[in-house]
């Protein structure tokens, strides 16, 4: 395995938890799993495609689930979101974990403004307006995990075009 064969798993993972975030807003706890183990073997190896030393995959992985518990215990996130964080945490390490929650908050609130502008009442058959659903495409809830990795994907390829990983 190299760096550019971790990278390529990496974008392998991000891409599956974006897709099946957004078609059933559920993440499986085995591409989790998947995910932090290959985070993990990665950065053993020296191959990490962030260039993570191990205690600072394991660091960013703590950071990553302790930044977003919070919202969990408040019911404002679901446990797979806080969990993808902390994957997110030990592939990229503590430090753009910051940039990548601002990044994907604001992709969720994008989401979030199409839900409103979606669930506007229109006037049902016989004239009478329906009530608004506030969901998009059957949807009732925005994908956060898809928000999380699709920054992340963005900071990957920086790395690649700014020279850090080549």
């Amino acid at each position: 395995m190299d760096v550019h064969f971790s990278s390529v798993l990496f974008v392998a993972w991000a891409i599956a938890v974006a897709v099946c975030d957004c078609r059933s807003r559920r993440i499986p706890n085995a591409l989790v799993i998947a995910g932090f183990a290959v985070a993990m073997t990665s950065t053993l190896l020296h191959l990490n495609p962030f260039g993570l030393a191990p205690g600072e995959a394991l660091l960013g992985a703590a950071v990553g689930l302790v930044a977003l518990l919070p919202f969990f215990v408040l019911r404002v996130m679901g446990a797979a979101d806080v969990k993808v964080f902390a994957v997110l945490g030990a592939w990229c390490g503590m430090h753009p974990l910051l940039g990548l929650w601002v990044a994907a908050s604001l992709a969720a609130g994008v989401h979030a403004m199409a839900l409103l502008l979606a669930a506007r009442p229109h006037v049902a058959w016989g004239g009478r307006r329906a009530a608004p659903t506030f969901a998009l495409a059957g949807r009732r809830s925005t994908p956060y995990a898809a928000c999380l990795t699709v920054p992340a994907l963005a900071w990957l390829a920086v790395q690649f075009v700014t020279g850090v990983v080549s």
